[in-house]
């Protein structure tokens, strides 16, 4: 009983992550993604292997959110987690030239906003 007391929080928060961005990646900002990609003489990787590795990322991600609100205040812990997920991705694939940069007006609140329901999921579920 006490293992799903502590993994609980962890996969409500990954169905959060899963969905916050799906529905980012595929309803809002897809578009710009795959004329990116096209630019650069590719296609837009969209099979399922892809999906599992997003849904492998949202499950590292709550992790990391549990992991840090254990040492850190609620805003603490939103605003590191914001930093550490996607900040830092971000500056990652800006520099391999991968990131259509008009995203980030749609990325940057919608992400900050996950990752403080995650946060705050992981910190009323333990």
């Amino acid at each position: 009983m006490q293992i799903i007391k502590r993994i609980s929080p962890v996969l409500l928060a990954t169905v959060w992550i899963s969905i916050s961005e799906f529905v980012r990646n595929e309803f809002l900002v897809k578009q710009q993604w795959v004329d990116q990609y096209q630019q650069m003489g590719l296609q837009f990787p969209s099979s399922p292997v892809n999906g599992a590795v997003w849904g492998l990322w949202s499950l590292l991600f709550a992790v990391a959110i549990a992991i840090l609100s254990k040492k850190f205040t609620f805003l603490q812990t939103a605003f590191l987690a914001w930093f550490v997920g996607f900040v830092l991705m971000w500056v990652t694939i800006g520099n391999l030239g991968v990131l259509p940069y008009g995203i980030l007006v749609y990325a940057i609140p919608l992400s900050l906003l996950e990752s403080f329901v995650a946060a705050w999921i992981i910190r009323k579920t333990s």
